[in-house]
C-alpha cells in the first residue's frame, strides 16, 4: 500500500479490530451527496482526541482505489445507504496527515510544501507510468494530467480525486508567529483544491476553523463545521448519549459517573456528546480521570487564560465555580495569536475543547446568532482547570478562597450559622469586581464560588434541580465512597434565612432524596442588600423521615 495515494484499509482495520469501537460509518453517506457538486469542500473540526484520524481512515478505506474494503463496510450502518456500492473504493484517494509532514520538515514550511508536492507526485508516477509528468513541477499540475488521461474511456463520468487531510490546521497552531510562512500554506492549499476540475470531494479535520485568518480568506470554498456550528455533522463529533449508555450497559459501567465526567459537548437539548477518548480509556482502565487532556500541555491554556482582556480571569473564576459566561464568537480571528477581546480567547476555548456551548443557550433577539452561554462541560475538564490556575500567582484570590472553604464546609457541618454567614461575607468582599448582588441568580456566584471549589471532591453539584413543587437551588449529594451529609441549599435576596428554609419544606423539596440514605443538612441563605451581609439557618434532617 502507499502512503499517500490509495493507503487503503489497514489503518482502519485496526480501529475495527479494538475491544472498544463505535461505528460512525453513515457519516459517509452525508458525504456522498456532495461528491463532485460545487459543496465538495467540507472541513470539520473538533478538538484534540476526538476520533479526528480514525475518521479519516476510515474515508481512505472507504474511497480508496485499487484496494477491496467491502470486507470492512459490509456489516457497517454505510451499506444500509443506497450510495454505498457506487463510491465503494472508486476513487483516487490523497491522504496527507499535515501534522506529520510538518515534523519531518522540521517545522520548516517550505520544507514541508515541497515534501508534500514531491512525495505524492512520486506515488502517482509509480501509480501511473504510462502518464509522463516529468515535465510538471507542481501537483496540481500532475494532478489534472492523471485526471485528464487517467479515466476509462467506457465510464460515463470521470472520476476525480477524493482529497482526506488530517490536522490542517497544525501549522496554524505551531508557527503562530509566522504570517508569512502560514500565507504561503494557506495559498498552496487554495491552489490545490479550489476550482480544480480533478477535485471529486476535499474533507479537512482539525481543530480550528478555517474561514477568516486576518483578512486572508485563501480557502473560503470550504463549508465549515465547528464546535461553535456542528451542522449535520453534530453527532459525528463525539460518542453519543445512546452510544454510551450502550457501552456502560455491557462493560457494567455507571453511566450518571460517566456522564458526570465526560458528557457536556450539547448542541441541542437532546443531542449529547461525550469525549470518546476518555469515555474509550475510562473503560478500559475501570477508572474515571482526566485522559484527553492528558495529551497535549496545558502551559498554552494557562497563557491565555493569564492574558486577563477586560477580566477574562473573573470569568475563568465563574466558570470554575459551576457557572455560564456569555460569549460573542461572531469576531474571533481563527487562529491563536489575534485576541482582540476576551470574547476571543473563550472561543478559542471552545474550539479546544475546553468549553462547551449550553444548549438552547444562543440568544434570541440579537441581531449576532453568534452569541452563547458556555460553561466547563465535564468534571474531567474542571479539573484541569482547577490544576491551571492552582499554585498561579494571579490566581491568589481564588486559591486563598479554597482555603477558607475547607473551613466554611466544616462550619456548615457543625451547624454554625452565624461562621457560615460570616465566611460568605468575607467571600463576597474578596471578590466584588464578579460578584455583584442583583437577584438570587447573582448571589448564587458567591454561594457556588465558596462551596464549588472545596467540595469538587467530595460531592456531585446540582443547580436549579428539579424536585416536588419547584426548583431547588444548589444540591449537594456525596460522591459515591464520601461520608459527608447531603447538602440542600436554597438562597434568598432581600428575604431571610428561616424563609428560604420554609421554602424547602413547603415545596417537597426534600423528595430529591428519595434515592439517597444518610444525613441531609437544609442550608438557608439571605443576603441583606441594606447592611450589605449574609445570613444563614441550617437544619439537620434524616432523609428516611422524608
Amino acid at each position: 500500500m502507499a502512503s499517500y495515494l490509495n493507503p487503503g484499509f489497514e489503518n482502519y482495520q485496526e480501529s475495527l479490530n479494538a475491544k472498544i469501537y463505535i461505528d460512525k460509518s453513515d457519516l459517509i453517506a452525508i458525504l456522498n451527496e456532495n461528491i463532485s457538486t460545487t459543496q465538495k469542500y467540507i472541513c470539520i473540526s473538533r478538538p484534540r482526541r476526538f476520533g479526528k484520524t480514525v475518521t479519516a481512515n476510515m474515508l481512505c478505506s472507504y474511497y480508496s482505489k485499487d484496494t477491496d474494503s467491502s470486507f470492512l463496510f459490509d456489516n457497517l450502518k454505510i451499506s444500509k445507504a443506497d450510495s454505498y456500492k457506487e463510491h465503494l473504493n472508486r476513487y483516487n484517494t490523497i491522504f496527507i496527515n499535515m501534522q506529520r509532514f510538518l515534523s519531518r520538515a522540521k517545522n520548516d514550511i517550505d520544507q514541508m510544501l515541497n515534501d508534500l508536492n514531491n512525495f505524492i507526485k512520486e506515488e502517482i508516477c509509480v501509480q501511473y507510468p504510462s502518464i509522463d509528468v516529468s515535465k510538471f513541477t507542481e501537483l496540481y499540475d500532475v494532478l489534472d494530467c492523471v485526471y485528464q488521461q487517467s479515466n476509462n474511456e467506457n465510464e460515463q463520468i470521470k472520476k476525480g480525486f477524493v482529497f482526506i487531510i488530517d490536522e490542517w490546521d497544525c501549522i496554524l497552531r505551531e508557527k503562530q508567529t509566522d504570517a508569512a510562512g502560514i500565507k504561503k500554506y494557506l495559498d498552496y492549499l487554495r491552489v490545490l483544491l479550489k476550482d480544480q476540475s480533478y477535485v471529486a470531494l476535499a474533507y479537512m479535520t482539525g481543530i480550528l476553523p478555517i474561514k477568516k485568518y486576518g483578512s486572508h480568506s485563501a480557502l473560503n470554498m470550504f463549508d465549515e463545521y465547528s464546535m461553535t456550528d456542528p451542522g449535520e455533522y453534530a453527532s459525528y463529533i463525539g460518542f453519543t448519549k445512546e452510544e454510551v449508555i450502550n457501552l456502560c450497559d455491557i462493560y457494567q459501567i455507571d453511566v450518571n459517573t460517566m456522564k458526570k465526567w465526560y458528557d457536556g459537548y450539547s448542541f441541542d437539548e437532546s443531542l449529547h456528546l461525550y469525549n470518546p477518548n476518555s469515555v474509550v480509556k475510562a473503560i478500559q482502565r475501570k477508572k474515571f480521570s482526566s485522559y484527553w487532556t492528558q495529551t497535549e500541555t496545558f502551559e498554552s491554556l494557562r497563557r491565555y487564560i493569564d492574558l486577563n482582556m477586560e477580566g477574562l480571569r473573573d470569568e475563568i473564576v465563574k466558570l470554575i465555580a459551576g457557572n455560564e459566561v456569555v460569549v460573542n464568537t461572531a469576531k474571533f480571528h481563527n487562529d491563536m495569536t489575534t485576541f482582540e477581546t476576551k470574547n476571543d480567547v473563550l472561543t478559542l476555548l471552545i474550539h479546544l475543547g475546553y468549553l462547551a456551548i449550553v444548549p438552547d443557550s444562543e440568544l434570541k433577539g440579537i441581531d449576532n446568532d453568534k452569541i452563547f452561554a458556555v460553561h466547563i462541560p465535564n468534571e474531567e475538564i474542571r479539573k484541569e482547570f482547577r490544576n491551571i490556575t492552582e499554585d498561579n500567582q494571579n490566581y491568589p484570590g481564588i486559591y486563598a478562597l479554597i482555603s477558607q472553604s475547607m473551613d466554611l464546609l466544616e462550619k456548615i457541618y457543625e451547624k454554625d450559622n452565624k461562621a457560615v454567614a460570616q465566611a460568605f461575607d468575607i467571600a463576597h468582599q474578596d471578590h466584588t469586581s464578579i460578584l455583584k448582588y442583583n437577584d438570587e441568580n447573582s448571589l448564587s456566584c458567591v454561594i457556588s464560588l465558596a462551596l464549588n471549589l472545596a467540595s469538587v471532591d467530595l460531592y456531585n453539584v446540582y443547580r436549579e434541580l428539579p424536585s416536588g413543587k419547584g426548583f431547588a437551588d444548589m444540591v449537594y449529594i456525596p460522591k459515591q465512597g464520601v461520608e459527608k451529609p447531603a447538602l440542600l441549599v436554597e438562597l434568598k435576596y432581600n428575604q431571610s434565612a428561616i424563609t428560604a428554609i420554609d421554602q424547602i419544606k413547603q415545596k417537597n423539596y426534600s423528595r430529591i432524596f428519595h434515592d439517597y440514605k444518610g444525613e441531609v443538612l437544609l442550608v438557608g441563605i439571605n443576603y441583606d442588600k441594606d447592611t450589605k451581609t449574609h445570613q444563614c439557618q441550617i437544619e439537620k434532617m434524616n432523609s428516611q423521615n422524608f
